[in-house]
């Protein structure tokens, strides 16, 4: 039985430390850089031809989401072949170097984007890397407790990296390329924690011939003939996929509760505090709750305050909803993240979460422009207020059907292997 101290013991193990403490700091690293690029682009040193300030960040995020859709299927795949700790490694050392050159390259916005493009591309190697080396490093009774406090972490980071990111560029500010070498700094000190992590992982021997379609290929002839793999992916993607609608309707809420749409940050911050409370609450006594039906509850439990946030009027109910939301989310995310790691061979773990980023990075886009035109549709046909509550009405009964269908998939799968 995992007691309500887990967290300390898996921190006690000093490989799973170092993994931890390299995911800290380069998701931090993360949030502080794209808010550094941010900046850098919309500088009036930057050749821009004429490229309007809106445009120029729009670019920088596009930039630096674009790889997670065109690559995150083919870097699962690479993953595979080599040591998780070599792959991380690199990627940070890159990332870092790539950061600190920067202040050297031609202030040209052109060469910003393709900078940003290139770390992205090495940060989509390294998060299907770090997924898979978590159970590398952690015995099955304790994956749901890592995956808890690799969520926590991840909205911590988030939390915390956006809302200290400014004023810590700005400390950095007044030192000669002081900012760039902030940020290069954290990722190289990432890849170096890596470093001491264990060298015995077991590598398949590459084909002569490797071919990266066909590995492509039988990753999605694994899931298509894994259903309980599959059905946890699905699941993940319409978690995702709540949380990418939330982004564009939370803005609309926060204009109709409180006539600014910029409040819309406080919603989305008591999502993150939902999942932070539910990932913590999973990692302690995730072992005890494992056969009970999280999922279902989650998924229930977000359509019902998806529905709830139609006729919500007051601000500090609409927060206590967004962390009820939250935290019903991570019911479904935290334990299909470890039925993934835990039924997964090794040999697949890279190209199923190289699968598994692609679907997320799709399932964050594709709903927040759906989202988008819906509601503008909604809006321009019933109204702000009448617009906005069709929406979230719609998404409630499109979150309890695929939900409902998606945990049944997995559901009938594990029966067959428990």
């Amino acid at each position: 039985m995992v007691s309500n101290n887990t967290f300390l013991k898996l921190l006690s193990d000093r490989h799973f430390l170092y993994l931890w403490s390299a995911q800290l700091i380069s998701q931090l690293a993360d949030k502080v850089l794209l808010i550094l690029l941010i900046a850098i682009a919309t500088s009036e040193t930057y050749i821009s031809y004429t490229v309007p300030v809106n445009s120029r960040e729009s670019m920088i995020m596009i930039a630096s989401t674009l790889p997670a859709i065109l690559f995150g299927s083919i870097a699962g795949i690479y993953v595979d072949l080599y040591p998780k700790r070599l792959v991380m490694m690199v990627c940070n050392i890159l990332r870092g170097l790539l950061v600190l050159v920067i202040p050297f390259l031609p202030k040209m916005l052109i060469l910003l984007l393709i900078t940003t493009f290139i770390i992205s591309i090495f940060t989509q190697l390294f998060a299907p890397a770090e997924q898979s080396a978590i159970p590398l490093l952690v015995p099955e009774s304790y994956l749901m407790s890592a995956n808890a406090l690799f969520t926590l972490t991840m909205m911590g980071s988030m939390i915390v990296g956006f809302a200290i990111g400014s004023p810590l560029l700005h400390l950095f500010s007044g030192i000669r390329f002081g900012q760039e070498l902030l940020v290069g700094g954290m990722y190289l000190t990432a890849g170096l924690v890596l470093f001491f992590l264990p060298q015995n992982e077991a590598i398949p021997p590459k084909a002569p011939q490797h071919n990266v379609w066909k590995d492509l290929k039988d990753g999605l002839q694994y899931l298509k003939q894994n259903p309980l793999i599959s059905g946890a992916i699905l699941q993940l993607v319409i978690f995702y996929g709540v949380f990418a609608a939330m982004l564009k309707l939370s803005i609309n809420l926060s204009e109709i509760i409180t006539n600014n749409r910029t409040d819309f940050g406080y919603l989305l911050a008591a999502t993150g505090v939902g999942l932070a409370i539910g990932a913590l609450i999973l990692g302690h006594f995730g072992d005890r709750l494992a056969k009970q039906p999280l999922p279902l509850i989650g998924f229930v439990g977000m359509a019902l305050m998806l529905l709830m946030f139609a006729v919500v009027k007051d601000l500090w109910l609409a927060l206590t909803l967004a962390v009820i939301l939250g935290f019903n989310g991570s019911l479904v995310g935290v334990p299909m993240l470890t039925v993934i790691q835990k039924y997964t061979p090794e040999n697949m773990r890279g190209k199923v979460f190289g699968l598994l980023n692609n679907a997320e990075n799709i399932a964050i886009s594709l709903p927040l422009a759906i989202a988008a035109v819906t509601l503008d549709a909604a809006i321009s046909q019933f109204g702000n207020i009448q617009g906005l509550q069709l929406v979230m009405v719609i998404c409630s009964a499109i979150v309890l059907g695929l939900g409902l269908w998606s945990w049944s998939i997995t559901r009938r799968a594990l029966e067959k292997v428990l």
